[in-house]
């Protein structure tokens, strides 16, 4: 299958004027530089190495700033900068994207943080989650690749947002995830009506599952999101970083902490700065990245505290189950952009994860699930240890919404009093004089 293969999927059209086409190339692989066609392929037919889209740097450098802001306020704005959607007709999509960059001021100025503080709150999108970016390029790529079916193995979000574009569409789609998934995460995805398999396992029981799946017979028309077209997929997490420097008045911010549960999000934040600077459509700045992981499974941050090329494999644990890969794929890309950069890696525990939702929720109204909660963690520990710069313009990603993992939070907060409905007992309460 390529990409020149007919459509086989209903796809939703959306607004937005007509787009130069695809700028991608073909598929690239990151460890040896083989070239490929834009196929439905993830790993390298040479080394094994992941793949990932390769473009046109003319093709790139000709897009312009005012073309992307005449554009749908959604995704799509960047279309001239993907390698699928050019064609509104030809999208499989929720039209996510263009979610709120909100100004922090109050955690800034708890935390010490006197250069700026953003917080790109991504629960916004249709599903509460990113993974709406991903699964709304994946999809488009699986139609234009001739795929009848989506599936993923997924640790909650993933699977929200799979299952609601096959709603959209019309068609089917099974989602694969860990039995102990958060109840939040499940009875969304169960809710669109789709295939929900319950694995008795972890995270990398699953993807191991379905990446024998995809192998077989039954599941030959099924494009899986995250594995057969997986370098389609993980390009949809550039808009991200596309949106934030744009609401940025086109600039890149100094800092950015970003949660890793892969750690293809972190990768791909700073591939589209690169991109952009690349293009000329913002000044060609340096940035510091910083990845924030869990105790619980912190393989990237335990590479990276001994100097690892390698990430070594953990068992999961702890309550930010949204990052509980203990195999990331991504894991020694991420590193690298880590390093390449100057940032830093931080890990903080179930408690801390916990503050941290109900820090930013205090300071800011935004509600964040537990990978938030990690990340808001983690921007307090580098400010005290002294590994991010207060001075600098700092952005923060919040990549669901809380309502998703309440759980942890349950035991915590609730009401701050209790009465009768009567005035004395209001006042006996404090409530008034």
């Amino acid at each position: 299958m390529t990409l020149t293969a007919p459509g086989s999927l209903q796809a939703d059209s959306s607004a937005g004027g007509p787009v130069p086409p695809s700028p991608a190339r073909g598929l690239v692989c990151r460890n040896c530089g083989a070239t490929f066609g834009l196929i439905a392929e993830h790993a390298c037919a040479q080394c094994f190495g992941p793949l990932e889209v390769d473009y046109d740097p003319e093709r790139m450098r000709a897009v312009t700033r005012e073309q992307i802001e005449a554009g749908p306020q959604n995704i799509w704005r960047y279309a001239a900068l993907l390698p699928v959607g050019q064609d509104p007709a030809d999208r499989v999509s929720l039209d996510p994207g263009m979610t709120p960059l909100v100004r922090a001021d109050r955690l800034a100025a708890e935390l010490g943080i006197t250069g700026g503080l953003w917080v790109k709150d991504d629960s916004a999108n249709p599903t509460h989650s990113f993974k709406d970016r991903v699964v709304s390029l994946a999809a488009t790529a699986a139609r234009g690749l001739g795929y009848r079916k989506i599936a993923a193995a997924s640790t909650g979000n993933l699977a929200n947002s799979v299952a609601a574009h096959a709603a959209r569409v019309g068609i089917p789609s099974f989602v694969f995830i860990p039995a102990d998934l958060e109840p939040g995460k499940v009875v969304q995805s169960a809710v669109y009506g789709q295939t929900l398999v319950a694995v008795d396992g972890s995270y990398d029981d699953v993807n191991r599952l379905t990446s024998e799946l995809a192998e077989t017979d039954e599941f030959e028309d099924t494009a899986f999101v995250n594995q057969n077209v997986r370098p389609y997929y993980a390009e949809g997490s550039k808009t991200m970083g596309y949106e934030i420097a744009e609401q940025l008045g086109w600039r890149i911010p100094a800092q950015v902490v970003i949660p890793m549960a892969s750690g293809s999000l972190l990768t791909k934040v700073d591939k589209a700065w690169r991109e952009l600077a690349a293009a000329g459509m913002v000044e060609d700045t340096e940035w510091r990245v910083f990845g924030a992981q869990s105790a619980g499974c912190d393989p990237i941050a335990t590479a990276f505290d001994n100097g690892w090329d390698v990430v070594r494999p953990v068992k999961p644990t702890g309550i930010a189950k949204s990052l509980n890969i203990g195999n990331p794929a991504d894991g020694p890309y991420a590193l690298d952009a880590i390093r390449r950069t100057g940032g830093a890696v931080g890990r903080v525990g179930d408690e801390a994860i916990v503050q941290g939702i109900r820090d930013l929720a205090r300071t800011t109204g935004v509600f964040a699930e537990t990978a938030g909660g990690v990340t808001v963690a983690v921007l307090r520990q580098l400010v005290e240890d002294g590994r991010l710069d207060p001075t600098k313009e700092t952005v923060v990603l919040n990549t669901g919404e809380g309502l998703k993992t309440l759980d942890p939070l349950e035991p915590v907060v609730g009401p701050t009093h209790r009465v009768e409905p009567s005035l004395r007992s209001v006042r006996e309460a404090g409530l008034i004089g």
